[in-house]
């Protein structure tokens, strides 16, 4: 009958899903003891028992480093970007046809190099025309002072009227500013016509070709015919907040102050130089005042416009150096934990000073050579035992096992099928002191 069938299935589908319940429990409990670390089977030689077992499993294993005397360097890091320190457009200051290119796109030049030419035959007809004008003027002077002169004789024997001395007088003025003006107009004629020929205003690179020969160029133009950058040497414009300004006067008041360019990911130096000067003025909008470094750039490492980081020294600072890691910031303030000869973590108030990417400077607060946790400072309490990292191995392999570690296997000593796959799980994470394993092995 049908009837009698549907509760023996829902009995069964119930004792199946209490059993998988309790198979997850089971697992989960497992993973969490040995997550906690393996412990020793009973009966297990050199297995530790009692109040030893109890302390090792409390105890937290961390990573740690002695601190140490020594100078830190006073750096300043910002965003740069690569500036010319003169950059120069070859625009026409004449009109006309050009009719000649005489350079090649990213070719160096030199000052006073021939680049490109105008054509120059109106500019020297207008020469011509303005030298003509100059020889009629002074011929026109010459015969008028030539006149003055017998004006004057005839005035001294009384046989001219004194108006026609003066007229003619007046007449020699009127020529002799005439010539002035004429030898003007041609000095300008000269030099228009020297503009037909376009030279190189400053030692540097010249760019991209925006004008090619038989067009029309205009003295109005302002794109040019091309643009010369000086690159050798080069300058780098960063920024410097403006709470550093005092710290960068001052250093730069002890001598030259070096700069690095590095790249986007300051993993390489792309050039070294030396600071130059700041700004006369803060940037209201950012904080900051703008400062320049120059380069000698011989390799041609450094582009014009390019993104680089710059990183400013201010010197040095001496002092109790650390890791960064090691210190941290809690409601109190900053604080290491330093642990004694007993393993055991204390915390401790310190003062932090300047920093680097890996090392900061603790200027109050700690001595040189104390022990100070770098990893796993999370799990660390005050005044908690600790284990280095280095002694997890040899605390879970037991005074037996690393005997046989230390110096070879021991006659009579058994040893445990899965000894080498616990030996490995204990194996020191990276980061962790070398000297550390050892030593434990041997204390143990």
């Amino acid at each position: 009958m049908p009837a009698p069938v549907r509760p023996r299935r829902r009995w069964r589908a119930l004792v199946l899903t209490l059993v998988l319940i309790a198979a997850l429990a089971g697992t989960a409990w497992f993973l969490v003891q040995r997550a906690k670390g393996p412990a020793a089977p009973p009966g297990r030689p050199g297995a530790p028992a009692g109040p030893a077992a109890f302390a090792a499993m409390a105890s937290v294993t961390v990573g740690s480093a002695r601190a140490q005397q020594g100078e830190l360097p006073v750096l300043i890091d910002a965003l740069g970007t690569v500036t010319p320190p003169v950059t120069a457009t070859l625009v026409p200051q004449v009109s006309g046809v050009l009719t000649e290119v005489l350079f090649t796109e990213g070719q160096s030049v030199k000052k006073g190099q021939v680049l490109a030419r105008i054509d120059p035959r109106s500019y020297e007809q207008a020469l011509a025309q303005a030298k003509s004008q100059t020889a009629r003027d002074v011929a026109q002077l010459a015969a008028a002072r030539v006149t003055l002169s017998r004006y004057q004789e005839l005035w001294k024997q009384d046989s001219i009227a004194r108006q026609t001395l003066d007229t003619q007088a007046a007449l020699v003025q009127q020529l002799d500013a005439a010539v002035l003006a004429d030898r003007a107009s041609e000095r300008t004629a000269q030099l228009n016509l020297d503009y037909t020929t376009l030279r190189a205003p400053i030692d540097g690179t010249i760019g991209l070709r925006t004008v090619d020969p038989g067009n029309l160029v205009s003295s109005g133009t302002s794109t040019g015919i091309a643009t010369i950058t000086q690159v050798r040497p080069i300058d780098v414009v960063f920024s410097v907040p403006q709470d550093r300004v005092p710290d960068v006067r001052a250093a730069q008041r002890q001598g030259a102050l070096p700069v690095a360019a590095l790249d986007r990911a300051r993993s390489a130096t792309l050039a070294e130089g030396r600071f130059l000067t700041l700004d006369n003025q803060v940037t209201a909008a950012t904080g900051t005042v703008r400062a320049k470094a120059r380069f000698a750039n011989a390799d041609g490492a450094l582009f014009p416009n390019q993104f680089v980081n710059a990183r400013l020294q201010l010197g040095s600072q001496s002092g109790v150096l650390v890791p960064v890691t090691a210190v941290r910031t809690g409601p109190q303030g900053d604080y290491v934990y330093v642990i004694d000869e007993e393993q055991v973590a204390r915390m401790r108030p310190v003062v932090r000073g300047m920093a680097t990417v890996d090392r900061v400077l603790i200027t109050q607060g700690l001595q040189a050579g104390e022990q100070v946790v770098t990893e796993g400072g999370d799990r660390v309490k005050d005044g908690g035992k600790v284990q280095l990292a280095g002694q997890a191995g040899a605390a879970r392999r037991g005074p037996g096992e690393g005997g046989r570690a230390a110096g070879g296997p021991r006659a009579g000593a058994s040893q445990p099928a899965d000894g080498a796959s616990r030996a490995g799980r204990g194996a020191a994470p990276v980061g962790a002191p070398a000297a550390s394993a050892p030593a434990s092995a041997a204390a143990q």
